[in-house]
C-alpha cells in the first residue's frame, strides 16, 4: 500500500521523534545508542546512507571462532550496519563512516567486540568489513537462512 505524502511525512516524523527519544532514554539506561545516524557529504551535506549499531540477536556459538556448535541458541552482540544509496556506492563512503563509528563505539563506548552480518553473494558489505578489519566467518550449517556471514572486530585489534 503507497502512503500519501502527507502519511508518508507523518511516519518519518514519528520514528524521527521515537529515534530520539530512544536515544535520551538508553542513555539513561546507560546502554549503547543504538540507532541510525546520517552520512553526508561534507561539501554541500547530500544524504549519502545511513550508518548505525544494533543488537543483533544470532547463534553465534554456530561459527567455528564462538564454537561450531549446530543449533546454537541466541546470543546478543552490537551490530554495526551501513546502507548507502546505489549513487554514492564504491566511493569509501560506508567504510569511513563505519570506521567512525567503530572509533567511538570501542574509544568512547568502550565495547570490546562488533560484529555485522551479509549474505554471501553481497561481496560489497563483506569488503566494507575487511577494509575494517573485520574477521570474516561463514555459518557452516544451513540454519538459519538469513545467518550466512559473520564479520567480528575486537577491540584489542583495533585499540593498542
Amino acid at each position: 500500500m503507497k502512503l500519501s505524502e502527507e502519511a508518508n511525512r507523518e511516519q518519518r516524523r514519528q520514528w524521527l521523534e521515537w529515534t530520539v527519544r530512544s536515544e535520551e532514554q538508553l542513555a539513561l539506561l546507560h546502554q549503547p545508542p543504538y540507532g541510525d545516524r546520517a552520512v553526508v557529504l561534507k561539501d554541500g551535506g547530500s544524504f549519502v546512507g545511513l550508518v548505525g549499531l544494533v543488537p543483533l540477536l544470532a547463534p553465534f556459538g554456530q561459527l567455528p571462532s564462538f564454537g561450531r556448535v549446530e543449533g546454537a541458541r541466541s546470543s546478543p552482540e552490537v551490530g554495526l550496519f551501513w546502507a548507502i544509496s546505489p549513487r554514492f556506492q564504491r566511493k569509501g563512503y560506508a567504510t569511513e563512516a563505519a570506521r567512525a563509528l567503530v572509533q567511538y563505539a570501542f574509544g568512547t563506548l568502550k565495547l570490546s567486540r562488533i560484529v555485522a552480518g551479509t549474505e554471501r553473494g553481497n561481496s560489497a558489505s563483506m569488503a566494507v568489513m575487511r577494509h575494517l578489519g573485520m574477521r570474516l566467518e561463514e555459518n557452516p550449517f544451513p540454519e538459519p537462512p538469513w545467518f550466512q556471514v559473520t564479520g567480528r572486530l575486537e577491540a584489542s585489534e583495533v585499540i593498542s
